[in-house]
This record gives structure tokens, C-alpha cells and sequence, in this order.
């Protein structure tokens, strides 16, 4: 490879060092062309899977200031650069490594701090993303499925509170009505009683006279 060729090269992985959520350093020693490909596949939309060379990959690191593999760049080297959900990935290469013994995860880096093998193992028992933002619909739906109860509640209070006092209205109303009759029948009757009296005054004022 020639001097403009490594130049070119390191630019490129530093650059990815740069862009990337993560890396994860591993080690492929005696896997097939297939079953890399397979774990491309599985990557794919979260990370780019790239075969390195470690001299290169060493220098690009140092560019970009990442020191997480310092002493680890040994052997045939590919490094998974993290684009997408860092946990996603870490769980591929788990149970990738797994089914395929022959991959070792050796190292990585999560936004700038170093992770072992055992770290990025526990990465992978966390839940992803998407099953946390679900979860997290979950409890939205919920508090608000409970705020418009709460909102809800006392508007059906109110409701019932205006029908029992609408029914009470409707039930008292003929008593109110026949109430004012009779007020009025005695008012009616008021000066029939008042006039016999003033006819006796007037009958007692001309006997006074006569006598």
C-alpha cells in the first residue's frame, strides 16, 4: 500500500471513529467469508462491520483521539463502527459470538469511554431503544388515559348534580303552581270580607244619626 493509500485509509477510520456512536473491537480469526457476511446482515442499519488493518486502525484512533484500544489491535481485527442503537448492536454481536464461538468481542467505546468485553456483554442485557420508547408510550397512554379520568370525573358529577336538581325543579313544579292560586284566591277574597265591614260602619254611622 502505498504512502497516499495508508493516508487515505487512516483519514477514512478516523473519520468513522469520529462520526460513530461506538465501536466495537473484535476479532475474526477463522470465520468464512458467509458467516461474515451473515453478521454484516445482521448489523446492517446499525453499524458498518469492517475488516481493519491494525497499524492503520492504531494511528486513526490516536487522529481521533480514542485510546479505548491501546494494546488490543492484534491478530485479524474488525471493528463494528455504531451508527444506529449501540445496544442493538451489542446484542447482534453477543449472540452472534455465540452461535459463531470463533468471533471475539475484545473491546470498545461508547461516546468516548473505553468498554471491556464484560461491559459491552452487559450492554447487551439492556433493553433496546425501541423497547424503551415503547414502554415509554406505554406510561404516557397510561397518565394521560388517567388525566382525562380525573378531568372526566367531576364533569360527570356536575352532570348528574344539574339532572338531580332539573328532576327536583320538575317534581316541586305543580306545587308551585297551585301555591299561587290559592295566594291568590285570598287575595280575591280579601275585600268581599272587607266590605260587609264598611257597609256595618256606614249602617252604624247613619243609626247614630237617626237616633
Amino acid at each position: 500500500m502505498s504512502r497516499s493509500d495508508k493516508a487515505a485509509a487512516i483519514a477514512e477510520l478516523s473519520e468513522k471513529f469520529r462520526s460513530s456512536n461506538a465501536a466495537v473491537l473484535t476479532e475474526y480469526r477463522g470465520l468464512t467469508v458467509k458467516q461474515l457476511t451473515e453478521l454484516r446482515s445482521n448489523l446492517r442499519g446499525n453499524a458498518t462491520y469492517a475488516v481493519v488493518k491494525n497499524t492503520l486502525t492504531e494511528l486513526a484512533a490516536k487522529d481521533a483521539g480514542v485510546d479505548a484500544f491501546d494494546g488490543q489491535l492484534a491478530g485479524p481485527s474488525a471493528i463494528a463502527f455504531v451508527g444506529g442503537d449501540p445496544v442493538t448492536v451489542a446484542k447482534s454481536l453477543r449472540d452472534f459470538a455465540k452461535a459463531n464461538p470463533l468471533l471475539v468481542i475484545k473491546g470498545g467505546v461508547l461516546e468516548g469511554k473505553a468498554l471491556s468485553a464484560a461491559e459491552i456483554t452487559k450492554l447487551a442485557d439492556l433493553e433496546s431503544r425501541e423497547v424503551l420508547l415503547a414502554k415509554l408510550a406505554g406510561a404516557m397512554n397510561a397518565s394521560l388515559a388517567k388525566a382525562v379520568y380525573l378531568f372526566a370525573a367531576p364533569l360527570s358529577k356536575a352532570a348528574r348534580a344539574v339532572d338531580a336538581l332539573r328532576a327536583k325543579v320538575e317534581a316541586e313544579g305543580p306545587v308551585a303552581e297551585t301555591a299561587a292560586p290559592a295566594a291568590e284566591a285570598e287575595a280575591s277574597e280579601a275585600p268581599a270580607d272587607e266590605a260587609p265591614a264598611a257597609e256595618a260602619t256606614e249602617a252604624v254611622a247613619e243609626g247614630g244619626d237617626n237616633v
